[in-house]
């Protein structure tokens, strides 16, 4: 079993990290604290050919596989962590559900301005009674005429504030198998974003609310049965997060380990204590276990869809060893970690975040052990 990435893999990484020195470096610490998509990033990446990195030739993309998008990711976040999140949007996002199951008619459509770093698109998934339990959503999309009337309302939307195309998960009928989704263009008659909301992460999401909205038949994405689809498609999404919480932990790790080479207490360099040693030391084992099970999924995935399990197993370890790391190396670091100065304080509260979004750890947990038992556990009450 050979652990190493192949020379390509390596002399792409090292393009991207390039690249990311070039054009990323300078300016990082303000673009994390900006509000606001970077749509000047966005539009670098595109030229460089960093969106689409999984979607075939034939549709506009790179032909490669997850695994040169997570080493891409890792290069970008190295260098600027807000950055990451670009190119979140331009191959692990929305994007690569409407990339996976997205007809002629819909790639002609949307295909040229995403992958040109011209749009951003976002999935509504979460509603106020139907966040973990999805499958809940009360979000419906009833027949007339030849199309169909969207209501509803979503809630924690990434990049709702500046997306031009949504991925809506609704309602046909009832039960799971009424379950599929729907494209919505911002500014649709009947469409609304509500005012927005800063986070912790210091991003701004909008509710989004459907009240009879028409969506012709062309614009439905996935049809009554598709939920299952969806989730698959989302599991690539879930790769991106896993991602960018464990480079994230990466970033903050390399800074604070330079901290303590350079940074003096008591007539001794801070790496001299072995408290602080030992504190590198779990963060060193979290770090590179949880990337064997990130690449292991990214690997197996190829230029498809992961497996659901793995990526579960990848994103329990990545998001822990994420937050160790960047909550650790603050520790470290101390008032200079805790200052806005410096990302690594940004890092800690992207990488709390990223411990909900996408699938909180407690569901990841009821994954795993699913895929330990060989069944499924509801979480519903007995009937």
């Amino acid at each position: 079993m050979d652990f190493r990435v192949s020379e390509e893999q390596a002399a792409f990484a090292e393009v991207v990290r390039g690249f990311a020195e070039r054009h990323l470096r300078e300016g990082a610490v303000e673009r994390a604290h900006t509000v606001g998509f970077p749509w000047d990033v966005a539009k670098l990446m595109a030229q460089q050919g960093l969106f689409g990195i999984m979607l075939p030739e034939e549709d506009g993309g790179q032909g490669g596989t997850a695994m040169d998008a997570v080493l891409a990711m890792e290069q970008i976040a190295a260098v600027c962590p807000r950055s990451a999140d670009v190119l979140q949007a331009g191959n692990f996002g929305a994007f690569r559900t409407l990339a996976e199951y997205a007809s002629p008619y819909q790639k002609d459509r949307f295909f040229k301005p995403l992958l040109n770093g011209e749009a951003v698109a976002a999935v509504g998934m979460s509603e106020p009674e139907a966040g973990s339990a999805l499958t809940d959503l009360t979000t419906r999309c009833t027949p007339d005429g030849d199309g169909f009337r969207l209501n509803g309302q979503k809630v924690f939307t990434t990049n709702s504030a500046e997306a031009n195309v949504f991925v809506v998960y609704c309602r046909f009928g009832p039960g799971v198998g009424g379950i599929g989704s729907v494209l919505v263009e911002r500014g649709q008659e009947g469409f609304r974003l509500g005012q927005p909301s800063l986070y912790m992460n210091d991003e701004e999401w909008c509710a989004l609310y459907f009240e009879d909205v028409y969506i012709p038949k062309e614009m439905v994405l996935l049809g009554p049965g598709g939920f299952k689809k969806q989730i698959g498609g989302f599991n690539v999404e879930r790769l991106g997060n896993t991602t960018r919480a464990l480079a994230l932990g990466e970033y903050c790790f390399d800074q604070a380990r330079e901290h303590a080479m350079q940074r003096s207490q008591f007539g001794r360099k801070l790496m001299d204590f072995q408290g602080l040693q030992w504190k590198f030391a779990e963060m060193r084992v979290a770090l590179d276990a949880a990337r064997l099970l990130l690449y292991r999924a990214a690997v197996n995935a190829g230029r498809g869809l992961p497996d659901a399990q793995e990526v579960a197993l990848a994103k329990y370890a990545c998001n822990q060893a994420g937050w160790l790391a960047s909550n650790e190396s603050m520790q470290v670091m101390g008032g200079m970690g805790y200052s806005k100065d410096l990302l690594i304080e940004y890092c800690v509260r992207r990488t709390r975040g990223w411990m909900i979004a996408g699938g909180s750890l407690e569901m990841m947990r009821n994954r795993i052990a699913e895929g330990v038992f060989g069944q499924s556990f509801s979480q519903r009450p007995p009937r």
